[in-house]
């Protein structure tokens, strides 16, 4: 099986997202701006339920394209679940989570990409 780009495979973790109703799925680049990774990959969940089987799609999906997180956590919690994929780092907030911590604030000069189930 052929392994993603590293793109191809924040895109694929957008689109798994959305097959969930996650929400507000936004694309950093970061490949330019900072060696922690090239993408991050922000999603919105409504409730720690919602966002527990939005990171779960994520990670199911990837795992059958034969991408396996190198380490995950938050999925006790269920605010915020990071999967973390070296190269992609998938967030998943609860929105009030999310609002707080404003990652795409804090990555301001990252060019963003947004995905829509349009």
């Amino acid at each position: 099986m052929k392994k993603l780009s590293a793109l191809n495979r924040a895109r694929m973790a957008g689109r798994l997202a959305l097959s969930k109703r996650g929400f507000d799925v936004k694309i950093l680049k970061l490949k330019s701006l900072s060696s922690v990774c090239d993408y991050f990959v922000i999603v919105s969940g409504d409730a720690d339920v919602h966002v527990r089987a939005i990171a779960e799609a994520v990670s199911d999906g990837l795992r059958e394209a034969g991408h396996r997180a190198a380490h995950a956590e938050g999925m006790g919690d269920g605010n915020w679940v990071l999967l973390d994929y070296i190269d992609v780092v998938v967030h998943i907030f609860y929105e009030p989570t999310r609002r707080f911590y404003a990652l795409e604030k804090l990555w301001g000069d990252a060019p963003i990409e947004e995905l829509s189930d349009d």
